[in-house]
């Protein structure tokens, strides 16, 4: 069977194929979401720039609509024109290579794309906490590390790479469990336990976009919109930081950019990362919608029940073209449907 499934995805990506599939996203659009670009130091292996502009010559080449993401939430809520299978393409934080030269790769393609950034990041006040982790655990001469997290003590512990990476990613899954102040206190003290000081600024490898990066990103056909301040997990944070995340971080890209769009971008984007709390802080503040970080598709928002808008779906952009094939072509849908269980059957009667 997989050697079937990856035949036919292969086959998708020729020319031609994947519009058979589309008729089955009449009222559906795919969004993608990236993060980094290139980044060889943190382990993501090839030339991801290259891979972009694959997948986008190949959407351009079977004539799939590509749209802002504003365009397909305004198609979403009001249905004209219906969406047909539009593509549009979103980037989350805001780090250096997500600005000008990913906005250059767009505009090659005239591919619109829209980035949530992290405003406190651009504003200098502070680095992605994940990567502060990372800072740590890569330049500690310890091959143990005692560290407590939420009043619980934790051991990290390897003899390898491999190991120290499993380790760093159970840490960082552990401080998206904790309240977010006592997410900064236990990074803090690992830092102490590993005995490696943390600057105050990022290093060049997970350094920010600039604000000016930001307009120049706009110059060529980028839309931004926030995505916090300083990247909490929604639901792990008190009603007032939540409330100051949202509006503080919407006030300064206000400031700053030239055409922001209200459409909010969770961090972490998981289901359980968002609730009615923070769905109605965004209403008071005039968003529109919201992008999770769950897979699926963008369907119509039923009239009775707009809190829809405000849980988009996204796909994680493949650096395989016959993976971004599947996505854009509904094919997916496809799967999903079959995948779903049959109905239950009545028994027959004695």
């Amino acid at each position: 069977m997989r050697r079937v499934r990856t035949a036919l995805l292969q086959v998708l990506a020729l020319p031609g194929f994947a519009r058979a599939f589309t008729p089955l996203l009449r009222d559906r659009a795919t969004v993608f979401v990236l993060h980094r670009l290139n980044d060889p130091e943190r382990g993501i292996p090839g030339n991801r720039a290259d891979a972009i502009r694959a997948a986008l010559a190949y959407l351009r080449r079977e004539r799939f609509e590509l749209v802002h993401l504003e365009e397909v939430v305004r198609r979403s809520q009001n249905g004209d024109p219906p969406l047909r299978g539009a593509v549009a393409f979103t980037l989350d934080d805001g780090y250096a290579e997500q600005g000008v030269p990913m906005a250059s790769i767009f505009a090659e393609f005239d591919c619109p794309s829209t980035t949530f950034v992290t405003t406190g990041f651009l504003d200098g006040d502070l680095w992605m906490w994940w990567d502060r982790i990372e800072y740590v655990l890569r330049r500690t001469r310890r091959r143990r590390i005692e560290a407590q997290l939420g009043g619980r003590d934790l051991v990290l512990e390897w003899e390898d790479d491999a190991a120290r990476d499993r380790e760093q990613a159970r840490f960082i899954a552990a401080c998206k469990q904790v309240p977010d102040a006592e997410k900064h206190r236990g990074i803090v003290g690992l830092a102490s336990g590993a005995e490696v000081e943390l600057p105050k600024a990022p290093p060049p490898e997970y350094a920010p976009m600039s604000w000016s990066d930001l307009r120049a990103s706009e110059e060529l056909g980028m839309q931004f919109g926030p995505h916090t301040v300083s990247h909490p997990i929604l639901t792990r944070a008190t009603d007032e930081q939540v409330k100051q995340e949202l509006a503080v971080s919407w006030g300064r890209l206000r400031e700053e950019a030239a055409a922001p769009v209200p459409i909010f971008c969770y961090p972490n984007g998981q289901l359980e990362d968002f609730g009615s709390r923070e769905v109605g802080v965004m209403r008071e503040l005039g968003f529109r919608a919201a992008v999770t970080g769950f897979p699926g598709y963008v369907g119509p928002v039923a009239a009775a029940d707009a809190s829809e808008s405000f849980e988009l779906r996204r796909f994680a952009l493949s650096d395989r073209l016959s993976t971004v094939a599947q996505y854009a072509s509904g094919f997916e849908l496809l799967k999903e449907w079959f995948r779903r269980p049959a109905p239950p059957t009545r028994a027959a009667s004695a």
